[in-house]
């Protein structure tokens, strides 16, 4: 808000218009001697800070009052020990003067002959800056008291013995590492802040993701319900043509014994009427002649009792089928599913779902999980060799004669390591040093082709591999056919390569000191995993961890 300023650049207060060598310059640039600044420290108390000139407002966020602004700059001035009448703010302190001077008295000091005094920006009390002990300006650091201490400190003081600089080499030493601290602390928070848009981008996959599933879910369990009525619709056709079919059966049995009966009502009048003639000729010839007739009708017939009808089959099938359902549904759904964040605990369920890839740059943290793979001479192409321990491959210019087998590359200078990782955190690294201005370092499946030049024989150019590629002087990261560049300060001479197969991460780092992060794929691995080459020229190793 305000500074002070000299007598020699701005004199004239802006109020009262006399000149002033002790002003305070405000941030619209008007200055005001003391006298006035003073006056008016009553009448702006209550009142937004504000220049009493052009009324514009002071940018300070915390509202001081003008007085106080006044008051902070007026005490940090300095003022010249060597002016006698009207003291100028001092430009510099001499801590072997013990002194501050002005502009005008500095000049001496900047002769030959003051060459050995210690300048430093002006001090209000000279004393924060002479040691306690011996009352000297202090010249030198002890490093292990971690003080300023003087030239006679080492050699008659408490620091005798002790490992000290001079304060100009420790002062630029301590710059150089707030320096590099800043620099650090830049590049967390550019981390810090990519951290926060993968977990942004990752939280608007989890609710697309989240909605896809309930969306499935709706699908699915109207499914289920229509199969439980086409189900119900079947049990109670069943039902129904069963008992059509027996009922049938029964209509036919009923209208068999009406016949029976309307035949037996109609003999029976015939019967009457035999019975009622009084000629004993005609009874007898009548009698003769249905006499057939009479035994057959006096037959008994068959009594029918019909077999009660049972459902109890379809009752027990679905009686079944809702204790299975039932059983099956006692169970949490979390125990019932077989993989996925709901079968985890709840003590790792936050870090199955959090991957943390360590960028500290300590190696031994990657050291723990080292691998020492060799390659595989069955997939090697026919130009490549192999030295006696299979670590290392490299370009020739004439093929040699080996079977063709399934696993081998015929058209691409590639190869596979012989072992693969399925399971858990492995770290491995490739030295590129002499492989010129061009290879591929990765990983695949064992599923990449291996026959012909094309997008599902390339390492990187498919869903089944990822690498990281150098050519010429540029670096691309490549997976599916998709490539982003990879920004590298120096060509790192080893590649270090760190899978998390659970966490789905493929980290490239600079192995070479720094364990720089180069780059990271994300990806949800299913098969094992081969680290995988592709040469230009030069040879490509593997380095011994194990």
């Amino acid at each position: 808000m305000a500074e002070g300023c000299s007598g020699s650049t701005l004199t004239t207060c802006s109020i009262c218009q006399r000149l002033s060598q002790e002003l305070v310059k405000l941030s619209c640039h008007h200055a005001l001697c003391i006298n006035c600044a003073e006056c008016i420290k009553d009448e702006r108390a209550e009142v937004e800070p504000c220049c009493v000139i052009c009324r514009n407002e002071s940018p300070s966020s915390d509202h001081l009052s003008l007085c106080d602004l006044v008051n902070s700059e007026t005490s940090q001035i300095v003022q010249c020990n060597f002016c006698l009448e009207s003291p100028l703010p001092a430009e510099k302190t001499c801590l072997t003067c013990m002194a501050s001077f002005c502009q005008t008295h500095l000049r001496p000091h900047l002769m030959e002959a003051f060459r050995s005094h210690q300048l430093i920006p002006p001090c209000a009390d000279v004393r924060d800056c002479c040691c306690p002990e011996h009352d000297k300006p202090c010249e030198m650091f002890c490093k292990e008291c971690k003080a300023c201490i003087c030239s006679v400190c080492p050699i008659l003081g408490k620091h005798q013995d002790h490992y000290v600089s001079f304060i100009q080499e420790e002062s630029k030493e301590k710059k150089e590492n707030l320096r590099v601290c800043l620099t650090k602390i830049q590049l967390n928070n550019r981390r810090e802040a990519d951290n926060i848009r993968q977990i942004q981008k990752a939280a608007l996959g989890l609710k697309e993701s989240s909605a896809e599933c309930k969306l499935w879910l709706s699908i699915r369990f109207t499914e289920l319900r229509l199969l439980l009525d086409q189900e119900e619709k079947a049990a109670k056709s069943f039902v129904e043509q069963q008992t059509q079919s027996i009922l049938q059966m029964y209509d036919g049995h009923v209208q068999a014994c009406e016949e029976t009966i309307a035949k037996n009502e109609s003999f029976m009048k015939e019967a009457q009427r035999i019975f009622k003639h009084d000629n004993p000729i005609h009874l007898l010839t009548e009698f003769t002649a249905a006499e057939r007739d009479i035994q057959q009708y006096q037959r008994p017939v068959d009594q029918i009792n019909p077999v009660p009808v049972s459902f109890q089959n379809i009752q027990k099938y679905i009686s079944g089928l809702k204790k299975s359902l039932e059983a099956v549904f006692k169970k949490p759904l979390q125990s019932r599913l077989n993989n996925g964040a709901a079968n985890t605990s709840s003590g790792n369920f936050s870090r199955s779902l959090m991957h943390v890839t360590n960028c500290s740059g300590d190696k031994s943290h990657f050291l723990k999980h080292g691998r020492s793979p060799i390659f595989d001479p069955e997939s090697l192409h026919p130009r490549l060799r192999l030295d006696e321990s299979k670590e290392t491959v490299s370009c020739a210019w004439l093929k040699s004669s080996v079977p063709d087998g399934p696993l081998r590359f015929n058209k691409l200078l590639q190869a596979f390591a012989r072992d693969s990782y399925f399971a858990g955190s492995h770290y491995w690294e490739m030295n590129v040093q002499l492989s010129n201005h061009g290879w591929w370092v990765g990983a695949a499946y064992q599923s990449l082709c291996r026959k012909g030049d094309s997008e599902y024989t390339r390492l990187g150019w498919n869903k089944v591999s990822w690498c990281l590629k150098r050519y010429d002087w540029e670096y691309w990261a490549f997976h599916d056919g998709e490539k982003v560049p990879v920004k590298v300060d120096e060509d790192p001479e080893k590649v270090g390569i760190f899978l998390d197969y659970e966490a789905g991460t493929l980290s490239f780092f600079d192995a070479t000191s720094s364990m720089k992060h180069l780059f990271t794929f994300k990806s949800q691995f299913s098969k094992p995993v081969y680290p995988a080459v592709r040469l230009w020229k030069g040879p490509v190793s593997f380095c011994k961890l194990t």
